[in-house]
């Protein structure tokens, strides 16, 4: 088979491009016909030849899925095989290895027989219904005032020090994101010890280097110039005349009014008292008399009233041993009753901070004097407070506890008009063809009692149905992205990296990718079946990765990189080997990888409001293809066929290569010249995230020799081709046997090597220096592992190729149905239970992947057809609809 025939080209490729053809997407149902046979036997041999191995004139090994014949019943293979010895059950049973492997084969079987994609979808649009309508019954759109109610209330410890409020994300601020914050703010806190614990917890945010110093039984006062910040202690241990006082001193004010107050107190009164009742009747009392005054400080400023936390009892002193957890848990429910409500205001505006109680269940233990709680804890508390106050301003991506759901902008709006009129049309145009196919439905005549069928047969969907019913099941699809990340319907947790938590997913999809195995239809090297199982492996790997939380683990985050090099080096060679066999430099060409590409991530960034590069992987891909499709189509052309002729044009496109390395160079090495090409308007509307391009630069200059290595690959490896020096037979190894074995142990050790470097790489920004120029031998390493031995390029897993051909839809689609908050956090449709979420937002996630793979490829057969007249009028109404959309985002952010 010529290099030609091996190479798929056209709308699935076999580069990275992550779209399949859509009739590749999933193996084709399984399609019974009997064993052609070379003999006639008898009624008992032909029974037999059901069995695989059951007679010796047919091949040992089953045809592979889907081809393979259906299981034959028990019945039969008791008939085949009975206890009686015979010559003919020599024949049917050949030991314990054909049987397990006929078991391994039925059971592949029976799971593909009864797998069928429709059924998954369905259930995963009403598993999407239902939990949309129960978690809108739970809080019913709370708009972020929700969540602050869990963030103050709720929570658990997700690993060591590491707290999880339920429902949303906790930002962990910085002290520059702080000072932001609370500049030209005023702050109270009022209360005992524990309350002055606080007290530093929360300003060590603002400065790391404050200590604690002065009376530990006096006021405390911390100012931070720059900011014109101020943050009072005042000591006020008891609830008494001289707490309320103080608050009704703060509410009179004129000058200076806080706008945060944190107070509480409780273990002084027990202790006083001798944790005597009267002591908790006159608390009571007392803070009776003090909530009106909290309730209207509350009308200006945030009060948060601090629950007590619990005490180690072991560890008291002696003066403490009173100040026991039962009676602290009586005076927070009085606390809990006054505070939540009084009887001129049914809801109160005081929020009750219980969240601390939680915080020192599982760490109090560690308390020095079984009162005081250890400064972690604390400083869990502290980011708490952090994060209720500021989160409403500074709005971080990663914390989405109290944060309201941003308004709609202009595109966004307009994009919710467009897709509801096309539900609207596709709904009319589904009427008016249902009235036709009435009126041609076929008659009885009365008279003769004959049937009188119409005079033409029921036509094929037009084109414009299957446009309007894509634009339909995209509406849908988008509105559940909308309310996955960007409304308050659905929970989001944040991430925490373990071991366990990347490795143990990993070892479950080796050992599926092992079981679904096939045999390759054909043998060359990087067939189409081994690259979709090759994106496959990889994209899953990825996903783990990210929603893992591994990139915290520096050895994890090196391997990753090799795969996203992995993904541009298939990039390079795909499209290098289309362009070098065939030099298709046709428009046609050009806008159906850019529209199988983009076409997500643009509906994408108009839905979600992010920015293109955000979804930074497709602006690689696309970029690069680009740049292969400009060092190939330069004058002059050349081509495999032209370079046959003349052996001197290869020399002419190894000059091509050599000036697109000195260009990448040139770019990796002056951040500013690429700065400047990149900042250029309109193409910076593309290429900039959070105002500028550096995230670009940085993202290109990681893989930035990948596709070079990967269109260098593809012209050597054609050229061995043409000349003869490979055997890509089924079962022959690649090379000589000599050549085969030296190569295999030299690419071993080379992966094993990269592996040892980048688990002992201990600087992130180093190894990314180095990773460029050395990536390509792990993965050169795996592409000679993978393909040498001849019996490794004849079969695939199935299981992984069917990831593959949804790879870039699974990437893109990850973003915002799977993870959360931009990928920083976890989405959780199933609160209270982190396994069984995983699993049905993985379901769902994967369904809708599949789809949307299914109507990007429809679409393109309409928006990219192959007349050119037709061809040239849709890029035209494509480049409107992007000067719309671009007028559109200079009106938003005016």
């Amino acid at each position: 088979m010529s290099a030609t025939n091996h190479i798929t080209y056209g709308p699935g490729l076999s580069s990275p491009t992550g779209i399949a053809d859509p009739a590749e997407d999933l193996p084709p149902s399984p399609t019974f016909r009997e064993p052609k046979r070379r003999r006639e036997g008898s009624s008992e041999e032909k029974r037999c030849a059901l069995i695989p191995g059951g007679d010796p004139s047919f091949p040992a090994d089953p045809p592979p899925y889907p081809s393979s014949p259906p299981p034959p019943p028990t019945s039969q293979l008791l008939r085949c095989c009975p206890s009686a010895t015979t010559t003919t059950i020599t024949r049917c049973c050949h030991g314990g290895a054909k049987m397990a492997a006929l078991a391994y084969n039925l059971g592949k079987w029976e799971i593909n027989q009864h797998f069928n994609v429709k059924n998954p979808k369905a259930l995963a649009s009403v598993a999407v219904l239902l939990l949309s309508v129960c978690h809108a019954l739970s809080w019913g759109f709370s708009r972020g005032e929700g969540t602050c109610e869990y963030l103050i209330s709720s929570g658990r410890f997700l690993g060591e020090k590491v707290w999880q409020p339920y429902s949303c994300m906790m930002h962990k601020y910085k002290s520059s994101e702080a000072k932001s914050c609370l500049s030209e703010q005023y702050i109270a806190f009022v209360g005992d010890s524990r309350i002055r614990q606080l007290f530093y917890a929360f300003i060590k945010i603002l400065n790391p280097y404050v200590k604690e110093e002065g009376n530990k039984h006096e006021n405390i006062y911390f100012e931070d110039k720059s900011t014109a910040l101020k943050i009072d202690f005042l000591w006020h241990p008891e609830v008494n005349n001289s707490m309320k006082e103080c608050f009704q001193s703060l509410s009179e004010s004129t000058l200076l009014k806080p706008k945060m107050i944190i107070a509480g107190a409780a273990t002084w009164s027990i202790k006083i008292n001798n944790g005597s009742v009267e002591s908790l009747e006159q608390y009571k009392e007392n803070l009776t008399t003090l909530a009106p005054i909290l309730q209207n400080l509350a009308d200006v400023s945030n009060v948060f009233w601090f629950l007590q936390d619990p005490v180690y009892e072991p560890l008291l002193s002696d003066s403490r041993k009173m100040i026991t957890n039962k009676r602290i848990s009586a005076y927070n429910e009085i606390a809990a009753s006054i505070l939540n409500a009084t009887k001129r205001k049914p809801k109160s505006k005081i929020q009750i901070f219980s969240v601390s109680r939680l915080i020192s269940e599982e760490t109090i233990s560690e308390s020095l004097d079984g009162l005081h709680l250890p400064a972690s804890s604390k400083d869990i508390s502290a980011m708490i407070l952090m994060n209720a106050f500021c989160n409403k301003m500074i709005k971080p991506i990663d914390g989405s506890c109290c944060q309201p759901v941003p308004s709609l902008t202009i595109i966004q709006k307009v994009a919710a008009c467009f897709f509801a009129l096309s539900i609207v049309a596709y709904g009319s145009v589904t009427i008016i063809q249902r009235n036709k196919h009435r009126k041609n439905k076929p008659c009885n005549d009365i008279e003769s009692g004959d049937e009188k069928k119409p005079a033409t047969a029921t036509p094929a969907a037009s084109s414009l149905e299957i446009l309007l019913f894509s634009l339909c099941k995209l509406g849908f699809i988008m509105a559940y992205f909308y309310f996955c990340d960007r409304a308050n319907l659905f929970m989001k947790e944040n991430k925490l990296y373990t071991h366990s938590a990347f490795f143990i997913p990993i070892i479950y999809i080796l050992v599926l990718g092992v079981f679904y195995n096939e045999n390759t239809k054909e043998t060359k090297l990087l067939n189409r079946e081994q690259t979709d199982e090759w994106k496959g492996w990889m994209q899953l790997v990825i996903l783990i990765y990210h929603i893992s939380g591994a990139s915290s683990f520096l050895p994890v985050y090196m391997h990753v990189r090799v795969l996203v090099a992995a993904y541009l080096f298939q990039t390079g060679y795909g499209h290098f080997s289309y362009f070098w066999l065939k030099g298709d430099y046709g428009v046609y060409r050009i806008a159906q990888v850019l529209f199988r590409l983009n076409f997500l991530v643009v509906v994408l960034c108009i839905v979600m409001d992010r920015p293109y590069q955000f979804y930074y992987f497709v602006p690689l891909v696309t970029f690069w293809f680009m740049f292969i499709y400009g060092t190939m189509a330069v004058w002059p052309h050349i081509l495999q066929k032209t370079a046959n002729a003349n052996f001197l044009w290869n020399f002419g496109l190894m000059l091509k290569l050599c000036f697109a390395l000195l260009c990448i160079v040139v770019l990796s090495y002056s951040q500013g010249t690429f700065e400047n090409i990149f900042s250029l308007w309109p193409i910076s509307k593309l290429f900039e995230l959070n105002g500028n391009v550096y995230e670009w630069w940085f993202r290109w200059k990681l893989d930035r020799f990948a596709v070079f290595h990967g269109m260098l690959f593809a012209f050597v490896y054609l050229a061995l081709q043409k000349y003869q020096l490979l055997s890509e037979g089924k079962g022959d190894a690649l090379f000589s046997t000599k050549v085969s074995n030296v190569l295999l142990f030299f690419s071993v050790v080379s992966f094993f090597t990269y592996s040892i470097w980048a688990s002992s790489c201990k600087n992130k920004s180093e190894c990314n220096e180095m990773h460029p120029s050395i990536s390509v031998v792990q993965i050169l390493a795996f592409v000679l592992i993978r393909n040498i031995p001849g019996y490794a390029r004849s079969v695939y897993s199935s299981f992984f190729a069917w990831f593959g051909k949804i790879s870039l839809e699974l990437f893109i689609c990850q973003y915002h149905i799977w993870l959360a908050a931009d990928t920083k956090g976890i989405l959780v449709l199933i609160p209270g239970n982190p396994m069984l979420n995983i699993i049905i937002s993985t379901f769902i996630f994967v369904c809708v992947a599949h789809e949307i793979s299914h109507i990007t490829n429809d679409l393109a057969q309409i928006v990219v057809p192959k007349e050119n007249s037709a061809l040239i009028k849709r890029l035209l109404c494509v480049v409107g609809f992007l000067c719309l959309l671009l007028i559109l985002s200079v009106l938003q952010n005016e």
